[in-house]
């Protein structure tokens, strides 16, 4: 595993600065607005002990840890978003650490955490299934992912937008993030046991959108 990782050659650091602050500034409040608060605790009930939340934005998520979560390790890339993290994590209810790396890379030894979350991330990580894989190595026999995801929609005309979408404007514009991923079969790939998964679209418009399709569930590494 170690020579693999070893052999990827991408660039550590990471900069969307007319996204970021699309993102800061507009996308998540209204993602707020519409009420993805809820998704979030639903996302992270439950949770204890070490917690790896990869692709943390701009620390939204933080709010809605539980007490029983000991530390959480906080890995953004994008150095604005990654600013207003730290400012959010001051005010968290449990210890957060910021880290500056990449999913497909990540600096922390085999079996060094309970869980791991991923919100609104594997969308647009460069490797998913490196992503994933690492994710896999990180996360103690037994330990649970957590996933809140955009993902490939279910009907076909649909998928036709996606796919003509993620190979044109839609990664430029938003951060590298692409609509139809079908991340649930890559999960299931790298080695997880999806073991809940709801599917649903958010948020409600009249419009269908291509990045309406979301999921959101658990798995576990065997």
């Amino acid at each position: 595993m170690l020579q693999q990782r070893e052999m990827v050659t991408m660039p550590q650091h990471i900069e969307h600065p007319v996204f970021a602050r699309f993102y800061a500034n507009l996308a998540a409040p209204a993602l707020e607005k519409a009420g993805v608060a809820e998704h979030r605790r639903r996302l992270l009930a439950g949770l204890s002990g070490e917690v790896v939340e990869v692709g943390a934005g701009n620390g939204l998520n933080f709010p809605h840890y539980p007490p029983e979560v000991k530390r959480v390790v906080a890995v953004e890339p994008e150095p604005r978003l990654r600013a207003l993290a730290e400012t959010q994590a001051r005010g968290a209810p449990v210890p957060v650490e910021i880290q500056d790396a990449r999913a497909e890379q990540l600096p922390y030894p085999d079996d060094a955490f309970d869980a791991a979350v991923v919100c609104l991330t594997l969308c647009s990580v460069a490797d998913q299934h490196a992503a994933l894989a690492e994710l896999h190595r990180v996360l103690r026999p037994g330990g649970q992912l957590r996933f809140f995801e955009h993902v490939q929609a279910g009907s076909p005309a649909m998928r036709r937008v996606q796919r003509v979408l993620d190979a044109t404007v839609w990664p430029r514009l938003m951060g590298g993030c692409h609509t139809g991923r079908d991340t649930q079969a890559a999960i299931a790939t790298a080695g997880f046991t999806v073991t809940t998964v709801d599917r649903f679209p958010f948020p409600a418009t009249r419009v269908p959108s291509p990045a309406a399709t979301h999921i959101l569930g658990t798995a576990e590494r065997p």
